[in-house]
């Protein structure tokens, strides 16, 4: 018989350190055979003492190679002429990315059919193939990174009474049935690699910044870090309502709770862009990444519908009482500016979704002072609710129709703002 190397077959004229890197390259492509005791050129040199070898090649696929391969391999032997030589089969596997043990899901311990050779695969490649191979959402899918401490996780279990040991990890998906931390282990993880920055701007628009801060860490870290960074600039102000103080915070704490975890919650982790928090004079913005969950809409989920991006985070932040139940996110945000002409507004995007909280205090604090026109007044109340009609100019202002009217008119023609629909389903809107 002629033997000859090929994208589907190996010659090794012994078992060396290379011979786990041979059949973890066939399990990550599309199988193949590895013939021992044959060179390179294809002159069969035979075996001496088989059974010593099938079994050193039974040991190092079971011990070397994660996760297990045994059921797709199968090691014979195969007499040519006077030789004997060994022949292991190896399937596609059907947990790619296989790797050797002691290297772990990383570049030197994943290899892939390359032509006639066994070749390292990017980082990409790999988180490819658990895509690929696990069919599953991110945070459901097997972590690159393997060794992750949770310092911050534990404290945080610990002090809300929910048990961390390794049977409740695997309770929660963040160990999955082989053994392996998941991407929602590498989000509480201490090594999570996902971020927010938080960036604070003098004024209403962005040309004024003053300055900015990240937070690392796991996600549970981010959470306490950004809402108590936030709550700094969520100043109280005061009235007095029959000979009693009556304290009124720029944001409902409640709203900034919800907005932060939800974005945390619900981000898309296929993207590796940080959460933005924008801090304004007027308003608070928070960028999600990624857009909704595919099939729904703004209406659906101002309704109440809910479908979950990422469930394990949302069972473990369920779990931890960091969200009270599914769906209800955004009404409670609504509920939490009731009775305020300045409501929140909520933007979704391809790729990302915005919630923008109103100061609650900003208008009426500016306008008390005299300090915008009553055309920097619409266009604040603009940017907080996302669109007007006449009606909310009037009572923002506390005057009639026809003033109203002519302010309108008067940012329309200087190209601020833009008018939408007609009669009384006429609306107005920024100029982009």
């Amino acid at each position: 018989m002629y033997y000859k190397e090929s994208y589907t077959t190996e010659l090794k004229e012994v078992i060396n350190a290379d011979f786990k890197k041979e059949v973890i390259a066939f399990a990550n492509a599309d199988g193949g055979e590895i013939y021992v005791g044959i060179t390179k050129q294809g002159k069969i040199i035979g075996i001496e003492d088989v059974e010593l070898e099938m079994e050193r090649i039974s040991n190092m696929i079971r011990d070397g190679i994660k996760p297990d391969l045994t059921l797709f391999t199968s090691i014979s032997e195969i007499q040519d002429g006077d030789a004997t030589i060994l022949r292991v089969t190896v399937s596609r596997g059907p947990k790619r990315p296989y790797h050797l043990s002691d290297k772990g899901l990383k570049p030197s311990g994943v290899y892939i059919r390359h032509g006639v050779t066994s070749a390292p695969v990017s980082d990409e490649m790999i988180r490819q193939m658990i895509r690929d191979s696990d069919g599953t959402t991110f945070d459901k899918a097997r972590s690159i990174d393997q060794e992750l401490t949770f310092r911050y996780a534990e404290k945080y279990f610990g002090d809300s009474n929910v048990p961390f040991e390794e049977n409740n990890k695997r309770t929660l998906k963040l160990i999955d049935e082989d053994g392996y931390y998941t991407n929602a282990a590498l989000l509480l993880s201490d090594q999570c690699e996902y971020t927010i920055k938080c960036a604070i701007y003098n004024g209403t628009g962005k040309t004024n910044f003053q300055t900015r801060k990240e937070f690392t860490g796991s996600i549970l870290r981010q959470v306490d870090e950004a809402y108590e960074y936030i709550n700094l600039f969520n100043n109280k102000n005061s009235t007095i309502d029959n000979l009693k103080r009556v304290d009124h915070l720029d944001y409902p704490e409640y709203a900034i709770r919800e907005a932060l975890l939800n974005t945390i919650v619900h981000r898309d982790y296929d993207y590796s862009g940080s959460i933005l928090i924008n801090i304004f004079d007027d308003r608070i913005e928070f960028v999600s990444i990624g857009g909704l969950v595919k099939g729904l809409t703004l209406i659906d989920i101002m309704g109440g519908v809910s479908q979950t991006r990422n469930t394990v985070i949302a069972n473990v932040f369920y779990r931890l009482e960091l969200i009270e139940s599914y769906g209800t996110g955004i009404q409670r945000i609504i509920e939490s500016y009731e009775g305020n002409k300045m409501q929140p507004v909520f933007s979704p995007a391809p790729a990302s979704f915005l919630v923008v909280l109103p100061n609650m205090n900003y208008i009426a604090k500016d306008a008390k002072n005299g300090i915008l026109s009553n055309e920097d007044k619409v266009i604040a109340l603009l940017k907080t609710k996302g669109q007007i009609n006449r009606r909310d100019v009037e009572e923002l202002l506390e005057c009639s129709a026809f003033p109203a009217t002519k302010i309108l008119n008067t940012l329309i023609k200087q190209d601020k703002i833009v008018k939408i629909g007609s009669a009384r389903s006429t609306r107005y809107i920024l100029l982009k």
